[in-house]
C-alpha cells in the first residue's frame, strides 16, 4: 500500500550550507534545482520537474542537439552529453539545440 504525500514536482531539501536560487543540487542520483535561496539547516524545495537553462561548456565541439540526453558534471558545473562512466548524473533531455558558442542549454528535467 502507498499513500500519496505530494505531487512530486518539488522535493524538500535541507542543506548543510546555504544554497542560492538556481543552484543545481545533486543528492545521490537525484538532481534538483533550488527554487529560492535556502539558508543552511533550513528546509526549502528543489524542483525535480520542469524546463531549465543550465550552464554548458563553450567552444569547438561543445554543441548539443535537441533531443540529446544530458548529464550534470558536478566538478565542472556544466551540463554535458557524456555520462563519464557514471561520474555525471542524469539531468534530462535537451529541448532546444545549443551551438558551440552558447553558454546555456535548455533541458527538461527527467530522472
Amino acid at each position: 500500500m502507498a499513500t500519496k504525500i505530494q505531487a512530486g514536482g518539488t522535493v524538500p531539501y535541507t542543506p548543510g550550507s546555504a544554497v542560492t536560487a538556481g543552484d543545481v543540487v545533486v543528492q545521490g542520483d537525484l538532481v534538483g534545482v533550488a527554487l529560492h535561496d535556502i539558508a543552511a539547516n533550513a528546509q526549502g524545495n528543489l524542483a525535480v520537474e520542469g524546463v531549465f537553462d543550465f550552464a554548458k561548456a563553450t567552444g569547438g565541439g561543445s554543441a548539443i542537439t535537441a533531443g540529446a540526453t544530458v548529464y550534470w558534471d558536478v566538478a565542472e558545473g556544466v551540463a554535458k552529453i557524456d555520462a563519464e562512466a557514471g561520474a555525471n548524473e542524469l539531468l534530462g533531455k535537451v529541448i532546444a539545440a545549443a551551438a558551440d558558442a552558447d553558454a546555456l542549454v535548455r533541458v527538461r528535467l527527467s530522472q
